[in-house]
């Protein structure tokens, strides 16, 4: 299926822009059905609101909570609040318990 560019206007703003063919080619790829609504510009506002700093990924630095490795003894941060009572490993070490070696 060949695609031709769009242009669509943003439901938010009103502004006019372009839905491209390779735009097209990826919605149609991820099986996305029906066009985007927003121009490039307020999905990201859409985004950031939803998300605080513009946009989530994976690389937004989590917690970190200090801890003493259980069976090394070595300090380590782990990505949770350590209870008592229950053990916590580096990760050298929760790689060895975790395969049973």
């Amino acid at each position: 299926m060949s695609f031709q560019d769009k242009s669509i206007q943003c439901s938010d703003c009103g502004a006019t822009f372009t839905f491209s063919a390779e735009e097209q080619e990826v919605f149609q790829s991820k099986a996305y059905t029906n066009d985007p609504k927003r121009c490039p510009s307020c999905r990201e506002a859409r985004k950031s609101e939803r998300y605080g700093n513009g946009s989530y990924s994976r690389s937004t630095r989590r917690q970190m909570f200090r801890a003493t490795c259980a069976q090394c003894g070595k300090d380590t941060e782990v990505p949770f609040e350590p209870r008592q009572g229950r053990p916590v490993y580096c990760s050298e070490c929760y790689s060895k318990v975790r395969t049973g070696r």
